[in-house]
């Protein structure tokens, strides 16, 4: 049987990773978390100093910085999934606080990371066998992927799955912070001038404020079949 691709885009916490992680599992696909990918650039621009307490970003330093970070994808059997690494260590949780979140829309807007990014993405996707999600996947990353979805969301909704997340990590966060930081990096995201969160043409659109995670794997899982049998 033939391996595709699978790009799921949408908007923050719309439920993409969690649909591609088990999608990708089920068909015994490599799950490729682009926006992982961003935030461990965040965490480095973080880390280096980078990005001030007023929250500005020394575009040109992190720019100069780019040949300095290397990331990679590590299975991890506890978890099940592919983890990111950032320059050979696992930085899976770091990358999720609050304050990645608060920052990583300032970082993915800058052209020449997206650049470095997309390009170390498609050399992943070579061969098929993928499902890879975030916010360009199917229109700049993957343009040629078999079946592309979209995902999107109430804002109420998805504040609450996120803050609910975070909660379980044990994040000091309030629900209205969340949602704050959401309407911002829905606002950044699809403003940028380069490669702007939109919804590939040919994208099945999938709102799920009020769908299951199993009823919308069951659809999705349909419809991915129904392209691998022609």
């Amino acid at each position: 049987m033939k391996r595709i691709r699978i790009a799921i885009d949408g908007l923050s916490a719309s439920g993409k990773s969690t649909l591609a992680q088990g999608l990708a599992k089920s068909l015994n696909y490599l799950y490729i978390d682009s926006g992982a990918m961003y935030r461990a650039v965040t965490l480095f621009a973080l880390r280096e100093k980078l990005i001030g307490h007023a929250g500005e970003l020394d575009e040109e330093g992190l720019i100069q910085s780019l040949n300095r970070i290397f990331l990679t994808f590590r299975f991890n059997p506890a978890s099940g999934r592919g983890e990111i690494c950032l320059n050979g260590r696992n930085v899976e949780k770091e990358i999720r606080t609050h304050e990645v979140s608060r920052h990583v829309s300032l970082v993915s807007k800058v052209s020449p990371v997206r650049d470095k990014l997309v390009r170390a993405q498609q050399r992943m996707a070579d061969g098929g066998g993928i499902v890879m999600d975030g916010r360009d996947i199917g229109t700049v990353v993957l343009p040629d992927s078999e079946i592309k979805f979209f995902m999107t969301a109430s804002i109420d909704a998805r504040s609450e799955r996120r803050y609910k997340e975070l909660q379980k990590r044990g994040r000091d966060v309030s629900l209205e912070q969340v949602k704050e930081n959401l309407i911002e990096r829905d606002r950044i995201d699809s403003t940028r001038d380069h490669s702007p969160l939109q919804q590939a043409e040919n994208a099945v659109v999938i709102d799920n404020s009020d769908l299951s995670i199993d009823q919308q794997f069951e659809h999705m899982l349909t419809l991915i079949n129904e392209t691998l049998n022609g």
